[in-house]
């Protein structure tokens, strides 16, 4: 099954910026539905913006897509990456939150996540999986 990665970034909206309660209620919903539909995810929120890895089949990532372009809880999404890839970088987890690192801090070096090339968006996103704490 020829398998795909979508990264992008966007401007967190509201509360969704900072409120721990809306980022466990966007965690919970994206864990069940990336299960329903076969997709594997990593999202990281810093600085009022997130930064999120999509990856699955082709239909089902563009279809998490148009679900997240028109999600009010984020603005002007950015697409990264969009890729055919020939596994999954983060294995078969629905939903990962990665937090960002001292090293992902120095990753960054100042500069914001809509400013990251995708390979800059996934390195720093491996990072943050590598210092979640992901059931074995």
């Amino acid at each position: 099954m020829p398998l795909h990665r979508a990264i992008y970034v966007s401007d967190a909206v509201g509360g969704a910026a900072t409120s721990l309660l809306i980022l466990a209620e966007i965690l919970g919903a994206s864990e069940r539905n990336n299960r329903r539909d076969g997709l594997s995810s990593v999202l990281m929120r810093h600085d009022g913006r997130f930064l999120q890895l999509i990856e699955g089949r082709r239909a089902d990532v563009d279809r998490l897509m148009d679900r997240l372009r028109v999600d009010p809880r984020h603005e002007n999404l950015r697409l990264l990456s969009d890729v055919a890839i020939p596994g999954r970088r983060f294995g078969d987890w629905p939903m990962i939150l990665a937090e960002l690192t001292s090293e992902g801090a120095r990753m960054l070096d100042g500069d914001s996540l809509d400013r990251l090339s995708p390979a800059r968006a996934e390195a720093l996103l491996a990072l943050g999986v590598e210092a979640a704490p992901v059931p074995a």
